[in-house]
């Protein structure tokens, strides 16, 4: 079984390794080096509140985590945000980012936002099927913004309204 909950200090390694991972092997970061425990410490503690952190725990296993974070710092942007979800490489594909994407989205909607975005590198398919199952649209495309893996990336958008 399953559990999603708040992710809690403890759970950080775990999230760190998934994190990592994606820095070293996936286009789905452009952070280019992988993060020290004391520098993804500081980006945990940037959650909670109004940006949910959460976790998905198999086997007291983190099996992946998904945020919300600021999607610009200026006050006419409160009642938006910017959605990240990462599923530990041995997990993907067994429904894991489904759980944690109905999970915050359901927060999202008590924190009464108005709006979510989802920023995708170009060629991730599973991302863009997951944000599409819950509604989400593609709004645009940034092209060439990121050099990562010797070439350049794109970040297609994708935005989740919900009605007030």
């Amino acid at each position: 079984m399953v559990n999603i909950r708040d992710a809690v200090l403890e759970d950080l390694p775990g999230m760190l390794k998934i994190y990592n991972d994606a820095v070293k092997n996936l286009t789905a970061t452009f952070d280019l080096e992988e993060y020290s425990l004391e520098q993804r410490t500081v980006w945990f503690h940037q959650h909670g509140g109004r940006f949910p952190l959460i976790v998905a725990m198999k086997d007291d296993v983190v099996a992946g985590y998904c945020c919300l974070s600021p999607y610009r710092d200026k006050p006419a942007y409160s009642r938006s945000s910017e959605l990240s979800i990462y599923i530990s490489k041995g997990f993907r594909g067994k429904g894991i980012g489904t759980l944690l994407m109905k999970e915050i989205i359901n927060r999202a909607k008590l924190l009464r936002y108005h709006t979510l975005i989802g920023g995708i590198t170009s060629g991730n398919e599973a991302s863009v099927k997951l944000h599409k199952k819950f509604g989400f649209t593609f709004i645009g495309r940034f092209k060439e913004v990121g050099f990562k893996f010797e070439e350049w990336q794109h970040v297609d958008f994708y935005q989740l309204i919900f009605a007030d």
